[in-house]
């Protein structure tokens, strides 16, 4: 059996989320600049350049990548041998609640924009913390925890979606529909895009696959060799809309697109697609 304090699971992820919000992801660096190298237009080449500036200014001043600090979402894998002891004023206190201490901190400490608003149609007031993070937490065999932070910018969440398709569509159709989906969220989503895909299991499961993928190291394709090669052709199809930059035009539209799939029913064929902005912010870390 391993125990963590439960202070340390809020310091980690006061650490997270300030990190997600300087630091870009090396992977996504990398990939943008192999794309401001290969890029043909002029004007969308400075974009992307500007872009990769933006990251190095963020790193080197310890100042967020954008305004828009996000929704924090919470990916937590926690070892079935794994226990949270609590502190003797919060006897009764969960790892979900250390995180969303740990959320708190992170964006007072962090100096970043709060954005949440605590009941969503009539008053919407800001809850001024950046709470409730949106947590998902599972179970795992073994002991130690993984946190995994992503900081979801709204603009570009507001253009993702959802689909019920027939069980007998075929995949030419779905990955036109991607593309449309990708098409019509156009410079209000600020590209260049990560595409996250999500394919099976039903109507909340598929949405929650999409965001997931999108904690996938970009320069790893799906272990399934079709969707890998759904994923490569999603990508060139996507490019060739010639959305570009910020959506000035250009060869660069996504920088990648992530599927993750599960099994569904024999009536269902629920996809969803979760756009994510340039300023692609995420954090793991295992304990």
């Amino acid at each position: 059996m391993q125990m963590f304090q439960y202070i340390q699971i809020v310091e980690c992820v006061q650490r997270l989320c300030i990190d997600c919000a300087y630091n870009l992801p090396e992977d996504v660096l990398e990939v943008l600049t192999n794309a401001w190298a290969t890029e043909s237009k002029p004007r969308a080449k400075h974009i992307l350049g500007q872009l990769i500036e933006n990251a190095q200014v963020a790193k080197a001043d310890r100042i967020p990548l954008c305004q828009d600090t996000g929704l924090a979402v919470v990916f937590v894998e926690q070892g079935a041998n794994t226990v949270i002891s609590p502190p003797p004023e919060k006897p009764t206190a969960t790892i979900i609640d250390a995180i969303q201490e740990g959320v708190a901190r992170g964006y007072e400490k962090g100096i970043l924009r709060k954005s949440i608003v605590a009941e969503p149609l009539n008053e919407r007031q800001n809850t001024r913390t950046n709470t409730p993070a949106v947590i998902h937490h599972s179970v795992v065999p073994g002991a130690g925890i993984k946190i995994s932070v992503m900081a979801k910018g709204g603009g570009c969440e507001n253009k993702s979606q959802f689909k019920m398709f027939n069980p007998t569509e075929s995949k030419e159709v779905v990955t036109g529909w991607i593309v449309e989906v990708v098409k019509n969220a156009g410079a209000n989503a600020c590209p260049p895009f990560v595409i996250g895909v999500g394919i099976g299991g039903n109507f909340e499961l598929s949405c929650l696959l999409s965001k997931k993928s999108l904690l996938r190291n970009m320069g790893d394709p799906s272990g399934d060799p079709f969707y890998a090669q759904m994923e490569s052709d999603l990508l060139k199809a996507i490019n060739a809309t010639g959305l570009g930059p910020q959506g000035l035009g250009g060869d660069t539209t996504a920088l990648a697109v992530c599927i993750e799939t599960a099994p569904c029913h024999i009536a269902s064929l629920p996809v969803a697609v979760n756009i994510e902005c340039h300023s692609h912010r995420h954090k793991s870390i295992e304990l």
